[in-house]
């Protein structure tokens, strides 16, 4: 399996328009960061969870030309605002992309895009395949992905467990019953916005202790905002099996 991380970012992105903090100037690469979304081979299949505004800019700086399927994990607009760029995918592989979202997802993305799924077509708009999910496993092409519901807030929102690795963003609480779809994973992925407390996110120290109780081999913190820290300040204080991500980051389980 391959992992890359699109974007690390949380919705502003890094650096922020207009801030001068030591976060957004710096020159460290790791500190740029797009909006949130990784790509993963899996078993065969290449997919993408979330298109967010970045989506084009993240696919052609990874050169990815094939894509099998689209995972949303919510509605947010920093996880659905670059759907529309997926029409480049239809050209190419001439077929309609295959997207798969729980039912209230794909009201929003109706509301959003309502162009994509309006009666009359219109030449050269994007052209999906829709797959309504719920929080039991489901199959792509397949191959078996088991999903996660965490709270983002009070909002519902979709982690998703591939093999071995389980990816979630925008969380600030998962119940007992779904920590037990994430244990046994080797690698676990988890939105670490700050580290003063938030309303809707796991801050640095919630993240790490879920770390610590879901005992992953290895551990990846998303979603970060300049509140944080840099890069190069924050891994100092991290546990040894726990890592920042960034953007562009690769990995192979």
């Amino acid at each position: 399996m391959k992992i890359i991380f699109l974007g690390t970012g949380t919705s502003q992105g890094i650096p922020v328009i207009g801030c001068k903090c030591e976060v957004c100037t710096s020159v460290d690469y790791r500190d740029k960061r797009l909006r949130s979304s990784i790509y993963v081979e899996y078993e065969g299949l290449k997919i993408v969870v979330d298109t967010g505004p970045d989506f084009r800019q993240q696919m052609l700086r990874e050169r990815i030309d094939e894509l099998d399927a689209i995972l949303f994990t919510h509605a947010h607009k920093d996880h659905v605002a670059g759907m529309d760029d997926i029409r480049s995918y239809n050209f190419l592989q001439k077929k309609d992309m295959p997207i798969y979202a729980t039912e209230f997802v794909i009201g929003r993305l109706k509301k959003e895009f309502e162009y994509i799924f309006a009666v009359d077509d219109y030449p050269g708009i994007p052209k999906v395949d829709v797959h309504p999910i719920e929080n039991k496993p489901f199959k792509v092409d397949g191959k078996e992905i088991i999903p996660i519901e965490v709270m983002h807030y009070k909002l519902p929102v979709l982690g998703f467990r591939f093999g071995d690795f389980t990816y979630i963003t925008d969380a600030n609480h998962i119940s007992e019953k779904e920590k037990e779809k994430i244990k046994g994973s080797k690698v676990i992925v988890l939105n670490a916005l700050q580290k003063k407390s938030h309303i809707s996110h796991f801050n640095l120290e919630e993240a790490l202790e879920l770390m610590e109780e879901l005992k992953p081999e290895k551990g990846y913190l998303t979603h970060i905002g300049h509140f944080m820290g840099t890069h190069k300040e924050v891994s100092e204080e991290l546990p040894d099996n726990v890592e920042i991500a960034w953007d562009g980051l690769q990995l192979v389980i």
